[in-house]
């Protein structure tokens, strides 16, 4: 297999990789065949996943811009992914000039991406470094350079708890993450589930087993599961909900029955 000129020396292009099974959900390019292959085998059995995936970055969207509209101007995006049109930076500076934010990943071809689309930006930064360790997050020189934890920061867990086993505790990791952050902070979560998916669960959960098989776990957690990460915080209004009923900008009836697979919500610290 010929390596890309894009892809870092680091990586094993023959593993799959979350990060861009998730990118060529997105239509992106930065993704190899084995990826796709992965992609594709899932898709069998969940054949609306590239429409979840959109509808999990348009709410991501609608949530940055309410936190700006908050008046919350940092932002700590981890499990952030291949940068993609549209991104957190993109959307935050467009509606306040000078907005920061600090992506977080432990994928390199995620990190190496993030670099070089940043590179000019001086309000914004990519850290090497994984969810499960908060503490190497929040002591990040990155961290330390662009964001004042003295003042709201607007944590990003967009689609990727889901990738944390109960086994690494991460109830643990994000109130961590969380204790660190000022009064009027804002936590924004999507996590996957069973409860909202247009098929049988039998057959999504042939799906999920293309993520054992990878060795990247999907976690299903239920409504009830996922609302404990908002454990300390309140819940911004309509609270829990499918992404696509978060604040939508369009009727959300109109929307792909795919897209309201999976919760969203944003709670703000007392």
């Amino acid at each position: 297999m010929e390596r890309p000129a894009w892809a870092p020396r680091s990586i094993d292009i023959s593993v799959p990789s979350v990060s861009r099974i998730y990118d060529h959900y997105l239509g992106g390019s930065h993704n190899f065949e084995v990826d796709r292959e992965a992609a594709r085998k899932a898709m069998e059995f969940m054949p609306g996943l590239p429409k979840i995936s959109q509808a999990n970055r348009a709410f991501m969207r609608r949530a940055v811009r309410y936190a700006v509209g908050e008046g919350v101007t940092q932002f700590l995006d981890i499990g952030s992914g291949i940068p993609t049109f549209g991104n957190v930076h993109e959307v935050a500076q467009a509606a306040r000039p000078g907005a920061r934010v600090v992506y977080v990943d432990h994928d390199p071809v995620a990190v190496a991406h993030s670099e070089a689309v940043l590179a000019d930006n001086a309000d914004a930064d990519v850290v090497a470094a994984d969810l499960r360790k908060p503490r190497e997050i929040l002591h990040s020189a990155q961290v330390g350079q662009l964001l004042d934890l003295d003042r709201p920061v607007a944590l990003l867990l967009v689609a990727v708890l889901h990738f944390v086993e109960d086994a690494d505790d991460p109830y643990a990791a994000v109130a961590e993450l969380g204790a660190a952050l000022a009064p009027g902070s804002l936590l924004v979560l999507t996590h996957a589930s069973y409860e909202g998916i247009p098929l049988p669960a039998e057959q999504a959960e042939r799906a999920v087993d293309v993520y054992k098989d990878i060795r990247n776990p999907l976690v299903m957690r239920s409504r009830d599961r996922i609302g404990r990460f908002f454990e300390g915080y309140d819940m911004v209004e309509p609270g829990l909900v499918p992404m696509p009923h978060w604040r939508p900008d369009t009727a959300p009836e109109d929307e792909d029955p795919w897209a309201l697979s999976g919760f969203a919500g944003v709670g703000r610290t007392a």
